[in-house]
Protein backbone atom coordinates (compact mmCIF):
# COMPACT_ATOMS: atom_id res chain seq x y z
CA UNK A 1 0.00 0.00 0.00
CA UNK A 2 3.03 2.12 0.56
CA UNK A 3 3.34 3.17 -2.84
CA UNK A 4 0.27 3.27 -4.01
CA UNK A 5 -0.09 6.46 -1.13
CA UNK A 6 3.32 7.39 -1.64
CA UNK A 7 1.74 7.73 -5.64
CA UNK A 8 -1.33 9.85 -4.55
CA UNK A 9 0.20 12.12 -2.44
CA UNK A 10 -0.95 10.98 0.76
CA UNK A 11 2.29 9.50 2.45
CA UNK A 12 5.03 12.15 1.78
CA UNK A 13 8.06 11.05 -0.81
CA UNK A 14 10.43 11.37 1.67
CA UNK A 15 8.88 8.73 3.73
CA UNK A 16 9.24 6.32 1.33
CA UNK A 17 12.32 7.19 0.27
CA UNK A 18 13.62 6.92 3.89
CA UNK A 19 12.02 3.92 4.92
CA UNK A 20 14.50 0.96 5.51
CA UNK A 21 17.27 3.31 5.71
CA UNK A 22 16.91 6.39 7.81
CA UNK A 23 14.01 7.50 9.92
CA UNK A 24 10.65 7.15 8.61
CA UNK A 25 6.77 6.98 9.97
CA UNK A 26 6.10 3.80 7.64
CA UNK A 27 6.63 0.16 9.60
CA UNK A 28 6.56 -3.40 9.00
CA UNK A 29 2.85 -3.42 9.22
CA UNK A 30 0.62 -0.23 8.78
CA UNK A 31 -0.63 1.24 11.70
CA UNK A 32 -3.38 4.73 12.39
CA UNK A 33 -0.36 6.85 12.64
CA UNK A 34 0.83 6.63 9.27
CA UNK A 35 -1.26 8.63 6.42
CA UNK A 36 -3.43 7.05 4.93
CA UNK A 37 -3.47 3.78 6.70
CA UNK A 38 -7.34 3.22 8.26
CA UNK A 39 -6.40 0.37 10.51
CA UNK A 40 -3.31 -0.79 13.13
CA UNK A 41 -2.64 -4.48 11.27
CA UNK A 42 -0.08 -7.16 12.08
CA UNK A 43 -2.44 -9.15 14.04
CA UNK A 44 -3.67 -11.47 11.83
CA UNK A 45 -7.71 -12.15 11.28
CA UNK A 46 -8.40 -8.74 11.79
CA UNK A 47 -8.54 -7.13 7.87
CA UNK A 48 -11.94 -9.12 6.63
CA UNK A 49 -13.93 -8.10 10.19
CA UNK A 50 -13.01 -4.39 10.29
CA UNK A 51 -13.38 -4.68 6.25
CA UNK A 52 -17.30 -6.11 6.81
CA UNK A 53 -17.99 -3.54 9.58
CA UNK A 54 -16.96 -0.52 7.18
CA UNK A 55 -18.89 -2.16 4.39
CA UNK A 56 -21.81 -2.60 6.16
CA UNK A 57 -22.07 0.55 7.70
CA UNK A 58 -21.63 2.27 4.09
CA UNK A 59 -24.74 0.35 3.28
CA UNK A 60 -26.34 1.30 6.35
CA UNK A 61 -25.70 5.46 5.15
CA UNK A 62 -26.59 4.83 1.99
CA UNK A 63 -23.44 5.30 0.49
CA UNK A 64 -21.88 3.86 -2.77
CA UNK A 65 -18.28 3.35 -1.55
CA UNK A 66 -16.61 0.14 -1.79
CA UNK A 67 -14.54 -1.67 0.56
CA UNK A 68 -11.48 -3.76 -0.27
CA UNK A 69 -9.57 -6.17 1.81
CA UNK A 70 -6.34 -7.89 0.99
CA UNK A 71 -5.46 -10.60 2.79
CA UNK A 72 -2.76 -14.05 2.49
CA UNK A 73 -4.09 -17.54 3.11
CA UNK A 74 -2.05 -17.60 6.33
CA UNK A 75 -5.10 -15.37 7.60
CA UNK A 76 -7.09 -18.25 6.91
CA UNK A 77 -5.43 -19.60 10.10
CA UNK A 78 -7.75 -17.55 12.35
CA UNK A 79 -10.84 -17.94 13.52
CA UNK A 80 -11.75 -14.59 12.43
CA UNK A 81 -11.48 -14.51 9.57
CA UNK A 82 -13.69 -17.21 9.12
CA UNK A 83 -16.73 -15.34 11.91
CA UNK A 84 -16.25 -11.88 9.56
CA UNK A 85 -16.79 -14.40 6.52
CA UNK A 86 -20.02 -15.66 8.07
CA UNK A 87 -20.91 -12.05 8.76
CA UNK A 88 -20.30 -10.74 5.55
CA UNK A 89 -22.72 -13.30 3.78
CA UNK A 90 -25.24 -13.06 5.88
CA UNK A 91 -25.21 -9.07 5.71
CA UNK A 92 -24.72 -9.89 1.60
CA UNK A 93 -21.96 -7.11 1.56
CA UNK A 94 -21.99 -6.76 -2.09
CA UNK A 95 -20.23 -3.29 -1.73
CA UNK A 96 -17.07 -5.41 0.09
CA UNK A 97 -14.06 -7.18 -2.16
CA UNK A 98 -11.87 -9.34 -0.17
CA UNK A 99 -8.44 -10.42 -2.13
CA UNK A 100 -6.94 -13.83 -0.35
CA UNK A 101 -3.16 -14.18 -1.86
CA UNK A 102 -2.51 -17.71 -2.43
CA UNK A 103 0.88 -17.65 -2.95
CA UNK A 104 1.22 -21.34 -0.80
CA UNK A 105 4.15 -19.87 1.82
CA UNK A 106 3.73 -17.88 5.27
CA UNK A 107 6.36 -16.86 7.67
CA UNK A 108 6.52 -20.58 9.10
CA UNK A 109 6.85 -22.25 5.79
CA UNK A 110 4.63 -24.06 3.42
CA UNK A 111 0.62 -23.82 4.05
CA UNK A 112 0.42 -27.77 3.20
CA UNK A 113 3.24 -28.38 5.67
CA UNK A 114 1.49 -26.28 8.77
CA UNK A 115 -1.93 -26.96 8.06
CA UNK A 116 -3.13 -27.61 4.87
CA UNK A 117 -6.00 -25.27 3.26
CA UNK A 118 -6.77 -26.52 0.21
CA UNK A 119 -8.89 -26.64 -1.73
CA UNK A 120 -9.95 -23.23 -0.40
CA UNK A 121 -12.31 -22.26 -3.16
CA UNK A 122 -14.26 -25.46 -1.84
CA UNK A 123 -14.55 -23.95 1.73
CA UNK A 124 -15.18 -20.38 0.95
CA UNK A 125 -18.11 -21.88 -1.73
CA UNK A 126 -20.23 -22.35 1.12
CA UNK A 127 -20.90 -18.51 2.49
CA UNK A 128 -22.66 -18.14 -0.47
CA UNK A 129 -20.00 -15.51 -2.12
CA UNK A 130 -19.17 -14.59 -5.36
CA UNK A 131 -15.75 -16.40 -5.85
CA UNK A 132 -13.28 -15.73 -8.46
CA UNK A 133 -9.87 -17.49 -9.17
CA UNK A 134 -7.14 -15.67 -11.09
CA UNK A 135 -3.62 -15.16 -11.86
CA UNK A 136 -2.63 -12.83 -9.03
CA UNK A 137 -0.02 -11.63 -11.46
CA UNK A 138 -2.05 -11.04 -14.22
CA UNK A 139 -3.59 -6.96 -13.76
CA UNK A 140 -6.35 -8.12 -16.91
CA UNK A 141 -7.75 -10.94 -15.06
CA UNK A 142 -7.80 -9.23 -11.47
CA UNK A 143 -9.38 -5.63 -13.05
CA UNK A 144 -12.12 -8.49 -15.32
CA UNK A 145 -12.56 -10.20 -11.41
CA UNK A 146 -13.45 -6.47 -10.04
CA UNK A 147 -15.48 -5.37 -13.10
CA UNK A 148 -17.86 -7.96 -12.86
CA UNK A 149 -21.02 -6.79 -10.88
CA UNK A 150 -22.22 -9.14 -8.49
CA UNK A 151 -25.17 -9.25 -5.96
CA UNK A 152 -23.05 -10.89 -3.40
CA UNK A 153 -19.76 -10.11 -1.38
CA UNK A 154 -16.78 -10.64 -3.50
CA UNK A 155 -13.74 -12.93 -2.95
CA UNK A 156 -11.05 -13.13 -5.59
CA UNK A 157 -8.79 -15.52 -5.14
CA UNK A 158 -4.93 -14.13 -6.54
CA UNK A 159 -2.95 -16.88 -7.12
CA UNK A 160 0.70 -15.74 -6.54
CA UNK A 161 4.49 -16.52 -6.47
CA UNK A 162 6.07 -15.19 -3.68
CA UNK A 163 9.21 -12.87 -4.66
CA UNK A 164 7.68 -13.61 -8.21
CA UNK A 165 10.89 -12.79 -11.03
CA UNK A 166 13.81 -12.61 -8.34
CA UNK A 167 15.72 -15.87 -8.16
CA UNK A 168 17.21 -14.44 -4.58
CA UNK A 169 13.28 -14.17 -3.41
CA UNK A 170 10.53 -16.58 -5.16
CA UNK A 171 9.10 -19.47 -3.74
CA UNK A 172 11.44 -18.70 -0.23
CA UNK A 173 9.40 -17.82 2.96
CA UNK A 174 12.14 -16.16 4.56
CA UNK A 175 11.95 -13.46 2.57
CA UNK A 176 8.34 -13.03 3.76
CA UNK A 177 9.33 -10.36 5.56
CA UNK A 178 12.07 -8.08 4.22
CA UNK A 179 15.51 -9.38 5.08
CA UNK A 180 18.06 -6.71 3.51
CA UNK A 181 19.69 -7.28 0.46
CA UNK A 182 23.34 -6.74 -0.23
CA UNK A 183 24.85 -4.94 -2.97
CA UNK A 184 25.05 -7.73 -5.40
CA UNK A 185 21.34 -9.02 -4.69
CA UNK A 186 20.49 -5.47 -5.45
CA UNK A 187 22.42 -5.56 -8.86
CA UNK A 188 21.04 -9.35 -9.04
CA UNK A 189 17.32 -8.24 -8.93
CA UNK A 190 17.80 -4.98 -11.25
CA UNK A 191 19.11 -7.27 -13.87
CA UNK A 192 16.39 -9.83 -13.41
CA UNK A 193 13.34 -7.14 -13.51
CA UNK A 194 14.85 -5.92 -16.62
Amino acid sequence: MYPILTKLGVIPQHEWDNWGSKSSCLRVFGNTTIPGIDMTSGSLGHGVGVGAGMALAAKREGNDKQIYVVISEGELYEGSTWEAFIFAAHHKLDNLTIFIDINNLMILGKTDDCLSLNPIGKKLSGFDFDLFNVDGHNTKEIDDALKTNTLLPKIILAHTVKGKGFSVMEHKANWHYWQGLTAEQIEQCRKEIA
